[in-house]
């Protein structure tokens, strides 16, 4: 297979020793001796998880692997085989081509693509892959900047404005791939690692500085766990309280990608993190003892998308969302009010956390990373097309058992008062993201429905379909006018 080649020496790293490749070898022709073939390799990618959400989910769509590529099992990352190509023992890079083809293809929206031919290069620290979309093929396109490490393992990736060109959604640029894996492939048949010859990827010389080596200096300046009382939560009133949640990665990707092309807009204290991030909702107030919480929270978070002269098939606001716990488990619940229509205390999400009891730091109580999983209800209120049993992004919950005790920083932008000068069309101020985006991944075809429960057969100018049972939500989805039956 042909590897184009690409070398520059500032970007270099990532690479096996000399010394591992065989000396000997080498030796026997001084004319190649800075360019030693490698074969055998693997590389895996999820691409980014939220688009394999929305690809399978929204979109109705699949993954096709071929050609010996294959992908792991409920939805997961790709491998890609039989990588060969070379090691430049000068410049400490390598360059390698990998076997083995994906096609990614949603019949509902319209789009079909395939990528082959992958390429990592780590001189240029760069993932590409030749692109073919309505019968054209492009070669070598840019698909992700690889911060490249010395094992190769789980290095992260940031995508291109090529690859949000190929995806569909100009959200994608600048946002974070799903970490990217380069090894050489063992066999059973292999007596062991210690009589292997194959090189074992290291770092370049030039790479002294590891990302692990800062991660521990910033972490030695933290205060100690230690430092801070941590006492059982015993029973009182809570004073005050922040809810972090992202409602699920893939619907913000969604709402502000070139399918709904919409926008995400905060209100009532509630804030959105940088980079369409997650929210937090802020004032808790509720009750707690050492084994159970009830707290509700202020702030509202609109999701708006599919305009059509002013009016838009997708208007979903979330607001007075509230989290209970007892002996670790509990629900989400929240109103939602859909095309005007509210429907107050949905249970969206069942919770999870990892421990059943509360404790109380300086007078507050943590619960990170619970997890969130969506209920029947929740289903509804996302079309059906995040099936009941999904599970959305985690929930972090702090909350103040005192009036001066000290809540963690939210981590969320906005100006302090918890809104912007940002104003959406139905003159709720508060902090926004959304983007146009670009279609060139085929995406302009047949939208998706989304919000809350609608079917995405509606195939009109306008379309709305009631559900009773539930949240009772009611949503309409407008397909664009210049959108072409297929």
């Amino acid at each position: 297979m042909p590897v184009r080649r690409r070398r520059s020496t500032a970007l270099a790293a990532a690479v096996a020793t000399a010394a591992a490749l065989g000396a000997t070898a080498l030796a026997a022709n001084t004319a190649s001796a800075a360019e030693v073939p490698l074969s055998g390799y693997e590389l895996t990618w999820g691409i980014k998880q939220s688009y394999r959400t929305y690809v399978t989910g929204f979109a109705q769509g699949s993954f096709t692997p071929a050609d010996g590529a294959t992908q792991a099992a409920d939805n997961g990352v790709f491998t890609f085989v039989e990588g060969t190509g070379s090691y430049d023992s000068t410049a400490h890079t390598l360059d390698l081509a990998f076997e083995g083809s994906l096609k990614i293809e949603s019949k509902l929206h319209g789009f079909e693509l395939t990528l082959s031919d992958v390429k990592f290069d780590s001189a240029d620290a760069e993932l590409t892959a030749d692109v073919t979309k309505n019968g054209t093929t492009t070669d070598d396109v840019p698909l992700a900047k690889v911060t490249v490490t010395r094992e190769m393992t789980d290095m992260a990736t940031t995508l291109t404005k090529q690859a949000a060109d190929v995806l569909g959604s100009a959200s994608y640029e600048n946002a974070a791939g799903d970490p990217l894996t380069v090894a050489q492939k063992t066999t059973s048949e292999s007596p062991g690692p210690s009589t292997s010859t194959s090189p074992t990827p290291s770092a370049s010389p030039s790479r002294s500085a590891s990302p692990s080596v800062s991660a521990t200096t910033s972490d030695s300046t933290s205060p100690s766990p230690s430092t801070s009382a941590s006492e059982a939560a015993t029973k009182g009133e809570i004073a005050d309280g922040r809810l972090g949640w992202g409602v699920k990665e893939s619907f913000r990707t969604y709402v502000v990608g070139s399918v709904a092309n919409g926008k995400i807009t905060t209100s009532g204290g509630a804030t959105q993190a940088a980079g369409n991030g997650p929210f937090t909702f802020t004032g808790g107030r509720g009750a707690y003892d050492a084994d159970s919480l009830s707290a509700s929270f202020e702030g509202a978070v609109n999701f708006k998308g599919h305009e059509d002269s002013g009016s838009y098939g997708l208007d979903l606001t979330l607001a007075d969302l509230r989290a209970t716990l007892d002996d670790g488990s509990g629900e989400l619940t929240a109103d939602v009010t859909s095309l005007g229509k509210k429907s107050e205390d949905v249970v969206l999400a069942e919770l999870k956390a990892k421990s059943s009891g509360l404790t109380a730091t300086d007078d507050v109580i943590t619960v990170n990373d619970v997890t969130a999983t969506l209920t029947e209800a929740g289903a509804k209120a996302f079309s059906g097309y995040y099936q009941a049993g999904t599970e959305l992004d985690p929930v972090d919950l702090s909350v103040a058992l005192s009036a001066d005790a000290r809540l963690p920083s939210d981590g969320g932008e906005s100006d302090p008062s918890g809104g912007s000068t940002a104003t959406d069309t139905a003159g709720t101020t508060g902090s926004t993201s959304g983007g146009t985006g670009s279609t060139t991944g085929g995406v302009s075809g047949a939208l998706a429905s989304t919000g809350s429960d609608v079917p995405v057969t509606a195939l009109g100018t306008a379309a709305a379909v009631t559900v009773a049972a539930g949240a009772g939500v009611v949503f309409a989805v407008r397909r664009r006018r210049t959108a072409e039956l297929r």
